[in-house]
């Protein structure tokens, strides 16, 4: 039963190295600890140089584009908020329009109405 359960644990081992390789991230992953190893002056973040190296923000980068994110959010809501405002106003104005020419038509066509008797 041991056996069993160990064989199972490798292949499963197994198949996730060949998922990592198929993937290119053990080549991507070796590339950066490579570059790491052959730094002269090591960085004093190994965790910032790896994630800089494989193009992710640092954590003070990821945190400031989160507050942009959230101020842009709130732009964009007010934006939108003052976009439907608009729109209503708008159809506001095209009904009074509408109605005003339709007041216009009708006063047009009593002194049409008027002038023909």
């Amino acid at each position: 039963m041991m056996m069993r359960y160990k064989e199972e644990k490798e292949a499963k081992k197994e198949a996730f190295r060949k998922y990592l390789e198929s993937s290119g991230a053990v080549d991507a992953l070796t590339k950066v600890l490579v570059s790491l190893y052959e730094q002269n002056d090591k960085p004093s973040s190994a965790l910032e140089f790896i994630q800089n190296k494989l193009s992710c923000p640092s954590i003070s980068e990821h945190e400031k584009l989160q507050a942009e994110l959230s101020d842009l959010q709130i732009r964009y809501n007010e934006l939108l908020t003052a976009h439907q405002k608009t729109c209503k106003e708008l159809e506001e104005l095209k009904s009074t329009h509408a109605s005003a020419m339709a007041s216009t038509k009708e006063a047009t066509d009593d002194e049409s109405a008027k002038d023909g008797l």
